[in-house]
């Protein structure tokens, strides 16, 4: 799934194609959208939201989307062929003069009123990309429950909005502890919301994710830690990258280093 840095990255490319110009083709292609239509008004600009994305027009609407596990937005100039996947796939077209955007596989595309935009994406914790961001609130909210997990809690848009299973791995070895550590178990949870905020701010305008030192990356071509290295030896110790599988109760895979990181490790993996 993108994460926090990714959907900023997307924004970024539609904000600039589309904001500020007026839309000479509006196609939202899911059933309740099918007589919508958006031709003729201004894009005024497309901002994230945690892993939400809002493109806002005049007129007081907003077009939300979520690009959840495969979903995609692409720009194309004129003339260019459409190269994001077949056309059943396709699931909005927004174009101007000079861009076209068509969004691929989104899982949740709306309508809605701009001022109704809390009831989409009110619920989410401190945008850790965002302008407003407010790192004694997201810890406020990070310990609010201290049997927590570390890794369940990091994931969680209602503590900080932005935090992916990348992301999530990897601030856990850096923080030394596995994602099942308690979060009241945390010795700095200060340093867990400032280390957050500080990776994806590095990220946000990285094409390729990279959470490791310029060193090491230099010596070894490593971008991450832990994340996608089952088997391979930690950066630091050499100990074998160890990862939890998938399960009903874990649906996602989790990495971790079983030396450089403290805390516990479920019984499975």
């Amino acid at each position: 799934m993108p994460e926090g840095d990714t959907v900023r990255q997307v924004a970024d490319r539609l904000g600039a194609a589309l904001a500020g110009r007026r839309l000479v083709r509006s196609d939202l292609r899911v059933p309740r959208l099918a007589t919508a239509d958006l031709t003729g008004r201004t894009v005024l600009d497309v901002t994230p939201r945690g892993k939400h994305l809002l493109t806002r027009v005049e007129g007081g609407l907003t077009v939300h989307s979520h690009l959840r596990m495969d979903g995609a937005w692409k720009v194309y100039a004129p003339g260019r062929r459409w190269s994001g996947g077949p056309a059943h796939q396709i699931r909005a077209i927004l174009g101007t003069a000079e861009h076209t955007a068509v969004g691929y596989r989104l899982p949740v595309l709306e309508l809605l009123r701009t001022r109704d935009e809390p009831r989409v994406v009110g619920h989410l914790g401190p945008d850790l990309l965002g302008p407003g961001w407010d790192p004694a609130e997201a810890l406020r909210r990070l310990l609010a429950d201290p049997a927590r997990p570390l890794g369940a809690a990091l994931l969680d848009q209602r503590v900080m909005a932005g935090v992916g299973n990348v992301f999530m791995a990897e601030l856990c070895f850096l923080t030394g502890v596995t994602p099942w550590l308690p979060v009241g178990d945390l010795p700095d949870p200060d340093a867990v919301v400032a280390r957050a905020h500080a990776l994806l701010q590095a990220n946000r305008d990285q094409r390729d994710r990279t959470t490791t030192t310029p060193a090491l990356l230099a010596r070894t071509g490593r971008r991450l830690y832990v994340y996608g290295h089952r088997g391979h030896p930690c950066a630091r110790c050499g100990t074998p990258i160890r990862v939890l599988h998938e399960t009903p109760a874990q649906p996602r895979p989790t990495y971790w280093c079983p030396h450089c990181q403290q805390g516990p490790v479920p019984s499975v993996g």
